[in-house]
């Protein structure tokens, strides 16, 4: 389940009505609270006694000690704890938990087990003066407290422990339901993207300017409309729209391509919620080398669709570049599901014919550009092994200024 705080799954509201009218119904006092011990309401039905002595910087302090102690306690045996404040009343704190998580807890109570006896007076008496409170007042305040069986209190605290689940899960489905709707928005509007790209109509038929314009015009009503996630989603779309309709034989600079590659990676992540995790690792003195546009998204795309969206869990993926002699290196390293000995050479080898998922452009297609621009002695080499991820290296000329001189080798 989601990582949700309790604020943000209740509805305060409605849980301040359904204590009032346990409270009414019990002569309990009640207040729930998250994580932390914050008071997530303000507190219910208190006794009098209860707010004379909140009402002295020394109680208030003793009082939120115990009630976060308890409450800590109950969260982690993950059940009611019934336990005495440091006045001697009797006190109960009862977990939150949805589906095996726990959000907080609710504290219930202020009463007696058993009647009062002379000693319990005598030390009321010493209270009231450490509180610096009128003692026949407050010890008055301490005969009012009602005396409750412990059965009883059980019951009441199970009885309110249910509805407050009731009201936090409640709360969490709504949430997951949006979520939920925002994503199938996200998807379709990816889709209906994708489908016009393969039929290639934005290129031929409708002004990129449009398309671009229309685009930020849907992110900017997200944002009005509060959805952030999607306004973020659909500019990276347009960024790679706009990247997408460069000339192939064109050339961009290393952080351009890189810059590409996270508007991408942005997109895969609300895609897959957030499952994947990536590192880039490009040294500023490598960002302003020259490469063949929509080099390194096939390589990116071969990473997830084939390694790590067969994996469960744990994605992990990094992208890499170094200096190696004449050389630079950019890796793609993967902790998918790697591939067997056949696959790996039927790869380097490049038998197959393949396409990327998004662009057209497989990655044998990026290996004969690379070649064709530099020389045979350049391209893609794959480095696998079965369970244990993948590495798909490119390397290119440190130096280069002649394009034209590569281009007669091929």
């Amino acid at each position: 389940m989601t990582d949700y705080k309790l604020t943000d799954v209740i509805d305060k509201v409605k849980l301040r009505d359904m204590l009032e009218k346990f409270t009414e119904a019990t002569d309990l006092a009640a207040i729930p609270c998250d994580l932390t011990g914050k008071n997530i309401t303000d507190p219910t039905n208190f006794t009098r006694h209860c707010h004379m002595v909140r009402s002295t910087e020394i109680g208030k302090k003793l009082c939120y000690a115990s009630d976060e102690k308890h409450g800590r306690i109950s969260m982690e045996q993950g059940k009611p704890v019934i336990f005495p404040c440091h006045c001697g009343l009797m006190d109960l704190a009862a977990p939150i938990v949805v589906e095996g998580k726990c959000y907080g807890y609710i504290l219930c109570g202020q009463v007696f087990l058993e009647p009062l006896e002379a000693e319990d007076i005598r030390r009321a008496k010493i209270r009231a003066k450490k509180f610096g409170l009128d003692v026949d007042d407050y010890v008055q305040s301490f005969l009012d407290v009602k005396v409750f069986t412990k059965d009883r209190l059980i019951a009441a605290t199970e009885m309110l422990n249910i509805f407050s689940n009731y009201i936090v899960e409640l709360g969490i489905n709504n949430l997951m339901q949006q979520r939920l709707l925002e994503e199938e928005r996200l998807r379709l509007q990816l889709e209906n993207t994708l489908h016009a790209m393969e039929l290639k109509v934005l290129q031929s038929q409708l002004n990129p300017h449009f398309l671009f314009n229309t685009l930020n015009t849907a992110a900017r009503l997200s944002y009005l409309e509060n959805a952030e996630r999607t306004g973020e989603i659909i500019y990276s779309l347009a960024n790679l729209l706009r990247y997408s309709l460069r000339n192939l034989e064109q050339f961009v600079t290393l952080k351009e391509e890189i810059t590409y590659i996270q508007h991408y990676l942005h997109i895969q992540k609300a895609r897959y919620q957030d499952q994947l995790k990536t590192a880039i690792d490009v040294p500023e003195k490598l960002q302003d080398i020259l490469v063949p546009v929509m080099t390194l998204q096939p390589l990116v795309e071969n990473a997830i669709i084939h390694g790590l969206e067969q994996k469960e869990d744990n994605w992990k993926l990094k992208i890499k570049a170094y200096e190696e002699q004449e050389l630079v290196v950019i890796e793609i390293i993967d902790n998918g599901v790697g591939m067997d000995n056949k696959t790996l050479k039927e790869l380097n080898n490049f038998t197959r014919k393949g396409k990327g998922h998004i662009t057209g452009i497989g990655i044998p297609n990026v290996d004969i550009r690379i070649k064709r621009y530099f020389g045979f002695q350049y391209g893609i080499e794959v480095d696998s092994r079965l369970g244990d991820g993948t590495i798909t290296r490119l390397t290119l000329p440190k130096n280069y200024k002649d394009l034209d001189t590569a281009w007669s080798e091929v």
